[in-house]
């Protein structure tokens, strides 16, 4: 696979949108409050320069768990990942995981089991564990630092900070807004920032992928169920 092959993998669900998510402050951070609730939503994921992606999130309870599935899709791509997880008073602690992609038919798959994941969830977690923050002013200084495991278990250090609230009109209506900035402690020229929505955490409502002050990508919901 060459190096424009790889970015277009990138640009799957597998990095593009999953690889800045952070789960772990370092400091310790108030008890969230906010109670997970299903819901399945669909993304239209913009990025320059490559056709759109269709994304589809899921979070489910089965049996006492959680699971978060993430899915997507763009002309010649393919790519996936499922976490399991448990909501403890010490905050989101995941069983398994796994993802995949596929590019040209080629492509990988990846796990992590209970014994990889003992200190550090997995990033599909961290989402739901960054937002339940969020939502709930886990953050109490201008820059709090978080790390996560990416898909292939390595741990990661993001920096992240709350920016209010705001009002985002998209395809699937009109929304409050939570707004909440990430960025690499080594790459600040490169930043997200995530709109969640305030009453179910883990639900995007968009996300904006910039570099050197410049919008690369978009993230916007386009529908979206709730039980």
């Amino acid at each position: 696979m060459n190096r424009s092959s790889r970015a277009l993998a990138r640009l799957t669900l597998s990095v593009l949108l999953l690889a800045w998510l952070p789960v772990k402050a370092v400091a310790a951070a108030p008890q969230p409050d906010a109670q997970l609730q299903p819901f399945s939503a669909s993304y239209r994921l913009e990025v320059r320069g490559w056709p759109n992606a269709t994304i589809e999130h899921q979070l489910t309870r089965e049996s006492g768990h959680w699971q978060s599935r993430m899915q997507a899709a763009i002309a010649v791509a393919r790519g996936n990942e499922r976490s399991r997880f448990i909501v403890t008073p010490e905050g989101v602690h995941s069983v398994n995981y796994a993802s995949g992609y596929s590019l040209f038919g080629v492509g990988g798959n990846y796990r992590l089991g209970s014994s990889e994941l003992a200190e550090l969830p997995d990033r599909q977690a961290a989402l739901i564990e960054l937002s339940r923050r969020a939502l709930n002013g886990g953050c109490e200084s201008d820059r709090c630092r978080l790390v996560y495991q990416d898909h292939r278990g390595r741990e990661e250090t993001l920096d992240y900070r709350l920016l209010g609230t705001d009002v985002v009109k998209l395809p699937a209506g009109e929304f409050q807004a939570l707004k909440v900035e990430v960025s690499e402690p080594d790459t600040p020229e490169r930043r997200m920032v995530f709109h969640f929505h305030p009453e179910y955490p883990g639900l995007l409502l968009a996300v904006d992928y910039q570099r050197d002050g410049e919008r690369r990508s978009r993230l916007t919901l386009t529908s979206l169920r709730t039980d």
